[in-house]
């Protein structure tokens, strides 16, 4: 795997190099010292994977990740020592199709970089995750197994989303009144540390009030929830939320598949799913079980994607209701969401 470094500090990059030394397949590509130098080495020489800084001279991470992913498109780490008070970048970044972030190792007094297992974690998912091969039709379950619950819940909107997904998620709440009549959660693929700032930078552009969900809350009517640990967010049989660490060996926590299935199961009224931007398959299983316990399940189209992954696996596997451009899916959540009687 070839791998490339963006940072501006030379003692972040010596201690990323020394990490990817470690195994024996990862090669170092080229290095950059800010944004600017990243865009034109790319066109050159495009990578498998780009290790990008967020606050560099020049040019900083977001624009050369958004210039980057328009002219030489590869998969991006945001590594970063200036998560607090940027968070917003963070998630900009992610909108243009950076695929995580993790903080910058540092420099022990041993030599050794702390934080390497952190970031080499990272990298191994990513490495999976491009080369993943697509899951079976046989994995396909049936809603049969699942039973009815006699009291109705208010409506639902599960949201799923992967690279590209914090610009697509804001693109949908920015467009919803305060007076939304249904409950809202949010599987976004990111790191537990980030989850709260994602959260944040949503419910500033929102007009409905965004938190990260807490373990046995139950979604809110008006309320929008994020799943907020690196553990699987699911929906309980007494209607609250919860998070739980298996499946272990899903590529990407917490897993869109896990809490659509438990909507699916658990949630003893109707609603609308929807599946956005994203690498991978996550999801797109989750959403056809939805569909056939009678919901209403969106995909974002091709053109709006940053990758267009996830909502193709789902259209594929038949679990798609509708195909939509980001900008049109909060009008069709108020249409379906006003004809779903209580």
């Amino acid at each position: 795997m070839r791998i490339a470094i963006v940072n501006d500090t030379l003692i972040a990059t010596e201690a990323l190099r020394r990490i990817i030394r470690t195994v024996p397949n990862y090669v170092i590509a080229w290095s950059a010292r800010d944004g600017a130098q990243a865009v034109m080495k790319c066109a050159k020489d495009t990578p498998d994977l780009i290790l990008m800084d967020l606050i560099m001279p020049v040019m900083d991470g977001v624009e050369a990740t958004r210039r980057i992913m328009s002219h030489s498109p590869c998969a991006i780490l945001i590594v970063t020592s200036t998560v607090m008070g940027h968070s917003s970048k963070v998630f900009e970044a992610m909108g243009y199709g950076a695929l995580d972030v993790v903080n910058t190792p540092i420099l022990g007094t041993s030599g050794y970089p702390e934080g390497g297992a952190s970031l080499l974690a990272k990298i191994a998912t990513i490495s999976k995750l491009i080369g993943k091969s697509p899951a079976r039709s046989s994995q396909r379950r049936s809603m049969l197994e699942f039973s009815s619950q006699p009291k109705r819940s208010p409506p639902l909107v599960v949201i799923g989303a992967s690279t590209g997904g914090p610009q697509a998620i804001a693109a949908i709440l920015t467009r919803l009144s305060k007076d939304f009549p249904a409950a809202v959660v949010i599987i976004q693929h990111v790191d537990e540390q980030f989850a709260p700032g994602l959260a944040e930078w949503l419910n500033a552009q929102s007009a409905l009030p965004v938190q990260v969900a807490m373990a046995l809350c139950q979604p809110e009517v008006g309320k929008v929830l994020v799943a907020r640990t690196n553990d699987h967010l699911v929906l309980q049989s007494d209607l609250t939320l919860n998070y739980i660490k298996e499946p272990r060996n899903y590529a990407y926590r917490p897993s869109v598949d896990v809490f659509f299935k438990s909507a699916a199961k658990h949630w003893r009224g109707k609603g609308v799913g929807v599946l956005l931007t994203g690498m991978g398959r996550d999801g797109a299983m989750g959403l056809g079980l939805l569909r056939s316990a009678g919901w209403h399940t969106i995909a974002q189209n091709q053109s709006s994607c940053v990758v267009y992954g996830m909502p193709k696996a789902a259209v594929e596997l038949g679990a798609v209701t509708e195909v939509l451009p980001v900008e049109a899916i909060a009008s069709a959540l108020v249409k379906k969401i006003s004809d779903i009687k209580v």
